[in-house]
């Protein structure tokens, strides 16, 4: 089944101190904004397609990412080069579990450090960069 723009609103917007704020033309989905009225920073961000979102993952890691899944995850040469993102194809996500762990990976990496120890159910082992089930 394949997942949707409207499963990564749900699960991103589920997810502690998240809110979703239209930016270059596309939904982002941003954390730590909170009571301060700031923005927060982005941990995804919807294709104007809606068919693939953006998430944070460490340079280092995407390559060996896409090399093992290359159907799921990808990047825009020439965009994405110098960013610490990559991309997702949801028709590839096998379900909901898996976008939320992708999702909540993300949100890890641009969680301010006191929120993201203010949630431990959501910290787990798990390697860099996206995490995929299975």
């Amino acid at each position: 089944m394949a997942m949707t723009a409207e499963d990564v609103r749900q699960i991103a917007l589920s997810l502690p101190d998240s809110s979703e704020k239209l930016a270059w033309g596309m939904p982002t989905f941003r954390v730590g904004g909170g009571a301060s009225g700031k923005s927060g920073k982005v941990f995804a961000a919807l294709a104007d397609d809606d068919t693939s979102i953006g998430v944070k993952c460490p340079r280092e890691d995407r390559e060996e990412l896409i090399a093992a899944e290359p159907e799921k995850f990808f990047i825009r040469p020439g965009h994405d080069d110098n960013y610490a993102w990559l991309r997702v194809r949801l028709a590839a996500v096998e379900d909901a579990a898996e976008l939320r762990s992708i999702l909540t990976d993300s949100w890890r990496q641009a969680a301010p450090k006191r929120l993201a120890a203010a949630h431990p159910e959501l910290d787990r082992p798990a390697p860099k960069g996206p995490v995929t089930a299975g």
